[in-house]
C-alpha cells in the first residue's frame, strides 16, 4: 500500500496517490487513442496492399456490384447499373487511391501520437487521426453501405455482398474516432484538458 501523506497545495490537501494518479491519468487515453488509430492505420494498410497486390480478386467484386448482376434484376432498379468495363475499374482504382490515402494519413497519426505521448501534447495527431478516420467512415459508410449497398442494390446479392464487411470497418472506425475525441484524449501539457 503506498505511503500516504498529505501536503498543502493552494489551500487543498492533495495525497501523493493523488498526484500520481492524476499524472497519469491523462496519458491513458492519448495511449488508448493512439493504438487505436495504429490499428486502424494497419488495417487499412493492408486492405490497400491486397487491393494492389491481388488487384483482380476485389475487381471483380467492383464489377458485379456496379453491374448489379446477381441482385433481383427489378427493371426499376437496373437503369443504376454500370456496366463498362472502364468505369468500374476506374471506380476500383478510386476506392485503392483512397485506402492508400487513409493509411498514409492514419500511419502519420499513429507517428504523431507517439510523439505527443512523449511531449504530452496530442493534439496534432488527434487532427490528422481525425482526418483519416473521417476516411475511413466516408469510404465503407458513404462508399460501400449508401452506394453500393443501397443505390447498387448490393444486399440483394448473395454472392457479392459487403455490407457486413463495410459495417463492422465503419464501426471500427467511428469507435476509433470516438475514443480520439474523448474528453481528455488530447493529454495537452500533462492536464488533459486543452
Amino acid at each position: 500500500m503506498p505511503r500516504i501523506t498529505r501536503t498543502e497545495t493552494n489551500g487543498t490537501e492533495e495525497t501523493r496517490a493523488d498526484k500520481a494518479r492524476t499524472a497519469k491519468a491523462p496519458r491513458a487515453l492519448p495511449l488508448a487513442a493512439t493504438v487505436l488509430t495504429g490499428t486502424v492505420a494497419l488495417y487499412i494498410a493492408l486492405v490497400a496492399f491486397g487491393n494492389i497486390t491481388d488487384f483482380d480478386t476485389n475487381r471483380q467484386y467492383v464489377r458485379h456490384v456496379l453491374a448489379m448482376d446477381t441482385t433481383f434484376h427489378d427493371p426499376e432498379l437496373m437503369w443504376r447499373a454500370i456496366t463498362s468495363h472502364t468505369v468500374q475499374d476506374a471506380a476500383y482504382l478510386a476506392i485503392i487511391a483512397w485506402e492508400a490515402v487513409a493509411a498514409t494519413v492514419l500511419v502519420v497519426a499513429t507517428v504523431l501520437g507517439v510523439l505527443g505521448l512523449r511531449r504530452g501534447d496530442f493534439s496534432a495527431a488527434r487532427r490528422m487521426a481525425t482526418a483519416g478516420l473521417l476516411m475511413m467512415l466516408v469510404l465503407f459508410g458513404a462508399g460501400f453501405l449508401a452506394i453500393g449497398g443501397e443505390w447498387f442494390a448490393m444486399w440483394q446479392s448473395k454472392a457479392w455482398n459487403g455490407l457486413e464487411a463495410a459495417t463492422r470497418n465503419f464501426v471500427f472506425a467511428g469507435i476509433a474516432l470516438i475514443v480520439v475525441h474523448l474528453p481528455g484524449a488530447e493529454g495537452r501539457h500533462g492536464d488533459g484538458q486543452r
